[in-house]
């Protein structure tokens, strides 16, 4: 027995015909929210992610540990501030420490910024930088190293303690 084309075609129409006009509504989707733009769309957050983790944040440090740059020496992460107070105004003290450097031997003043308040010094083979900064009743002049932190090593100290002998002549 042998069919002729035709008899497959008429079947093989019939069902592509049913299939796609029936065949839509198998993959339409029922919910509303489909039917909205991404942007109108209510966020959809998993419950342990909809708020931050608050454990570490709100524990306070013990009674032993300062969060203060000048506590960084107990926690191992610099040297204590080198500084000292000097009871007149900030103008008058940055003059002054402008002529104690560059009458010091070894000082090489790489820049200065009177409105900042500070000299870029180079002593002893230490960069770092001599900063005047204005208190209450006068001002206090101190040694930083270029990020703001205290810096390390016997330069500071010894340039700090030349400029203290000469505020206090």
């Amino acid at each position: 027995m042998h069919r002729t084309p035709r008899a497959f075609a008429v079947p093989l129409a019939a069902v592509v015909l049913a299939t796609g006009l029936s065949g839509c509504h198998w993959f339409g989707k029922k919910d509303e929210l489909y039917t909205q733009s991404a942007e109108a769309r209510p966020l959809e957050v998993p419950p342990d992610l909809d708020r931050p983790a608050a454990d570490k944040a709100m524990a306070l440090p013990s009674a032993s540990t300062s969060v203060t740059a000048s506590g960084m020496n107990a926690t191992g992460g610099g040297a204590a501030p080198i500084g000292f107070n000097v009871a007149s105004d900030r103008d008058a003290v940055f003059a002054k420490v402008g002529e104690v450097l560059a009458a010091t031997e070894g000082v090489t003043i790489a820049s200065k910024a009177q409105i900042l308040g500070t000299y870029d010094v180079d002593y002893m083979g230490a960069k770092f930088l001599v900063r005047i900064t204005r208190t209450g009743d006068g001002s206090y002049v101190s040694a930083v190293d270029p990020r703001g932190l205290p810096p390390t090593g016997d330069a500071p100290v010894t340039l700090i303690g030349a400029l203290k002998a000469a505020f206090a002549q």
